[in-house]
């Protein structure tokens, strides 16, 4: 294995001719060059050098070595040059994989501010319900994963992974502007008994089961769909009424439909998760500080 510093060495007494100029120009002393050759000799297997009156003379070896070292130095500098920029985060590319209301609501947020004060961190952004997105992040696919859960939902945190709170989002019903209920602040779930509804993602469904089944119905379930936009043509249309999650009010698009908060309060937790390891990555760091900037912007909200 090649120490870079005799590299270094190498190429300065081919460039100069003799080891005193190449000591001269690298602030060595002689000696110390000899020893560095001869130790690069050493690991070669081969001498580099021949005499040649009082100059030096190159053998075959080192002839082969000198064409390498400049093309070897040259990728060791521009390797500097790169991993320096992404220290200073000045350059570094992050893949994040969000549920779609987070890809409308806080990844834009957290990008607008990123990109202003950081112009060459890059982000590629990928989208997946959970736990779909968590297993993405396990297997490589993505740098950091925003995923939610739902109270009283099994599962643990995988050890490999740190999972980093963000926020909580409350619950809405989603309802045609039309519908006896909308004129009310809060509705009581209980009250939708005998509604048609529009389910989400599986774990969305999942939850929804669970918390009419805590309040003694079962939701008469028509429609399901992971499309948030697609939720609301539905409502507007007639089809029936959906739980949604207060990320997805403030990008509503529709005027026929309305939200409503829901009695018992209901929420979901919405956390980043990242692989332990990758939490030293200063661009990786860096996106995480903006999710948590952006989701402290929202609560109360």
């Amino acid at each position: 294995m090649f120490d870079s510093r005799h590299i270094r060495t190498f190429h300065e007494v081919v460039s100069t001719g003799s080891y005193s100029a190449a000591a001269r120009a690298l602030g060595y002393t002689q000696p110390a060059i000899t020893q560095q050759m001869k130790a690069l000799e050493r690991s070669v297997g081969v001498p580099l050098f021949t005499r040649a009156g009082r100059g030096l003379r190159l053998t075959e070896a080192g002839e082969a070595l000198s064409r390498h070292a400049e093309v070897i130095l040259g990728s060791l500098n521009a390797a500097q040059q790169q991993l320096g920029a992404l220290s200073r985060l000045r350059a570094g590319r992050v893949r994040l994989c969000a549920f779609p209301s987070a890809n409308a609501t806080l990844i834009p947020e957290a990008m607008a501010r990123l990109l202003a004060e950081h112009p060459g961190v890059r982000v590629e952004l990928l989208e997946a319900e959970p736990p779909d997105s968590v297993q993405r992040l396990l297997r490589g696919e993505c740098d950091i994963a925003l995923a939610f859960s739902y109270p009283g939902a099994s599962g643990e945190t995988p050890s490999e992974l740190v999972e980093i709170p963000l926020m909580e989002d409350q619950l809405t019903i989603l309802l045609p502007v039309g519908h006896q209920l909308a004129r009310r602040h809060a509705v009581r779930l209980a009250d939708l008994a005998q509604e048609r509804w529009i389910a989400g993602c599986p774990r969305c469904r999942a939850n929804l089961l669970q918390v009419c089944a805590e309040e003694g119905f079962a939701p008469d379930v028509v429609f399901t769909t992971d499309d948030n936009l697609a939720v609301q043509s539905l409502v507007a249309a007639g089809v029936g009424i959906a739980l949604m999650p207060a990320l997805v009010l403030s990008f509503m698009c529709h005027r026929k439909v309305t939200g409503r908060l829901v009695e018992p309060h209901l929420r979901r937790q919405v956390c980043a998760y990242v692989l332990r390891e990758h939490l030293r990555v200063p661009a990786t760091a860096l996106v995480l500080d903006e999710l948590r900037r952006a989701a402290a912007a929202r609560v109360g909200c």
